[in-house]
């Protein structure tokens, strides 16, 4: 068995941020993990359009992982929350003011207007902005109209609701209870991965994920060890050629959104 000691997916440690992430930033976990999307990031300027075909508006760098990467989604997410002049703005209304929008801030232009995320302990933010609207103008929060309404609106004020808790004192810190099997998932599938994409074996993957004492212990033919680390092989690789559109809420061509919810793999 090689030594993997000094690999990158090797401590479990250098993943533990992805307990964090929402869907939309471990789609992009799975994506940039892709090789040909690697290969089309590194041809972008000659194939400038190639960004669609993997459902973003923008080639993002792959190197950049969810904490500093910010792709651009194509199309909106339902929980993005788009910001447009008030035409007829009431005499108490607030004045859209970059500043006062807790964590912290990062812009991003898709070609259409200016994408805004936003992010303190515990939550992530995203916003649109419309071109036409400046500082000190008043506002209005746009939802798609679709056929079910109600649970749209439902998302859109759920994050609202976050910005409002925040808006005066954004927290310094956020206790979260322990992690759930779904998070741990995700950890365990994108280490699993990276130990693949770099060429471990399966039995170098559990080692890795799980300890060698627990390898030498229970690593059978038809053992459940080896069948899990299998199983997360098999999700990896799923999600990131094409299911992480699934996290992203984009179908399976990158140019609409699946109406209904879909299971992760």
């Amino acid at each position: 068995m090689a030594n993997h000691n000094a690999e990158h997916w090797y401590p479990t440690a250098a993943y533990l941020y992805v307990l964090h992430l929402d869907d939309l930033a471990l789609a992009w976990e799975y994506l940039r993990r892709n090789p040909e999307y690697r290969l089309d990031w590194h041809n972008r300027q000659r194939w400038p359009e190639a960004a669609q075909r993997w459902g973003l508006r923008l080639l993002e760098d792959p190197g950049l992982d969810a904490r500093d990467a910010h792709p651009a989604w194509f199309p909106d997410h339902p929980q993005l929350i788009q910001l447009y002049p008030d035409a007829d703005p009431m005499p108490d209304a607030t004045a859209f003011d970059v500043w006062r929008i807790p964590g912290n801030k990062c812009l991003v232009h898709d070609g259409r207007r200016l994408l805004l995320t936003a992010r303190w302990p515990g939550c992530c933010l995203r916003l649109a902005v419309a071109p036409g609207l400046e500082e000190g103008m008043a506002y209005v929060h746009a939802v798609h109209a679709c056929a079910r309404p109600c649970a749209r609106y439902c998302a859109l004020a759920a994050e609202l609701g976050k910005l409002a808790v925040a808006t005066d004192s954004a927290p310094c810190a956020a206790a979260r209870c322990r992690p759930s099997p779904a998070v741990l998932l995700e950890l365990h599938t994108l280490q699993a991965l990276d130990a693949t994409l770099a060429g471990a074996s399966l039995r170098e993957v559990a080692a890795g994920l799980f300890g060698a004492a627990m390898v030498s212990g229970g690593w059978h033919a038809d053992g459940g060890l080896r069948s899990k680390v299998r199983r997360l092989v098999r999700r990896g690789r799923t999600l990131m050629l094409d299911g992480y559109r699934h996290l992203a809420q984009l179908d399976g061509r990158g140019e609409g959104r699946s109406t209904q919810p879909v299971k992760r793999p």
